[in-house]
């Protein structure tokens, strides 16, 4: 088995490979046009704040510290970033969302070399979106008071010199933490696993999950890879389920094959 700091970049490259998967790709399309359109505006917003609110903060620096302001300026560019890449992930996962749950059950299915239901695949879809929106609700109830909490906490700290070098540490873990639990609850609710249930499963799984969400917190900041980055992480979280939750660990080595099988097709 991989190490776990080593497996977070394998499960979202992965991801990146089977976007053009033949039976991947069409469920690919609408949340990257999402994506475009939140790209463009987003973009556009950081830019034009990112002068004045940096301009802000140097102007607080104490005197005392001027001589080491470009660490600030460096750590506060770094920090906007993660802002930056965790904004359009989760406004980009609420807007999409009705797109995943059928992506994630699709890649489900290649990944386990299972044919489609082709009847009542149309069917399938619908209630799946269905379910994802209901899901985001849910999500939404754990993750806005942890938000709230955590831009306070950091908000506090850099106030303080020295100590607001832990405020783009802090923030990081929380964003990387938060998107594995996003993106790896949609196989959890496809195979009907409950929010609470996958927390503890991922709290045992902590330094794999952390690696993962992390991964994909710092592609989200890369402008125009952050379009594909985050259909490619609801794929590498369903490969990342398949292969590390309890429910497939009995069939490991024969997941294994078949992921590699299907990543063969993609190549050829």
């Amino acid at each position: 088995m991989t190490k776990p700091l080593q497996s977070g970049p394998k499960y979202l490259l992965q991801g990146l490979r089977l976007l053009n998967h033949p039976r991947i790709r069409w469920f690919v399309l609408g949340p990257m046009l999402i994506n475009l359109v939140l790209f463009v505006f987003l973009t556009w917003f950081a830019i034009a704040q990112f002068d004045g609110v940096l301009g802000w903060l140097i102007a607080k620096v104490p005197g005392w510290l001027d001589f080491i302001a470009w660490i600030f300026w460096v750590l506060f560019g770094g920090f906007l970033l993660l802002v930056y890449g965790y904004s359009f992930a989760i406004i980009g996962n609420i807007l999409a969302s009705p797109f995943y749950g059928p992506l994630s059950e699709r890649v489900e299915e290649v990944l386990n070399d299972k044919k489609p239901s082709n009847p009542m695949i149309k069917k399938e879809i619908f209630a799946l979106a269905g379910r994802s929106v209901a899901r985001e609700i849910i999500k939404l109830g754990y993750f806005l008071p942890r938000i709230i909490c955590v831009l306070i906490l950091t908000l506090i700290l850099s106030f303080i010199p020295v100590l607001n070098l832990l405020a783009p540490v802090i923030a990081f873990v929380w964003g990387a933490w938060s998107l594995a639990l996003q993106y790896i609850d949609y196989p959890a609710d496809n195979n009907q696993v409950g929010f609470a249930e996958l927390r503890d499963q991922l709290r045992e799984r902590r330094l794999v999950s952390l690696s993962f969400g992390g991964c994909v917190l710092m592609v989200t900041t890369i402008p125009i890879l952050n379009l594909f980055t985050m259909p490619a992480s609801v794929i590498g979280a369903t490969a990342f389920w398949v292969e590390r939750m309890p429910l497939f660990e009995k069939e490991a080595p024969q997941k294994q094959e078949l992921q590699e099988k299907a990543l063969e097709q993609t190549e050829s």
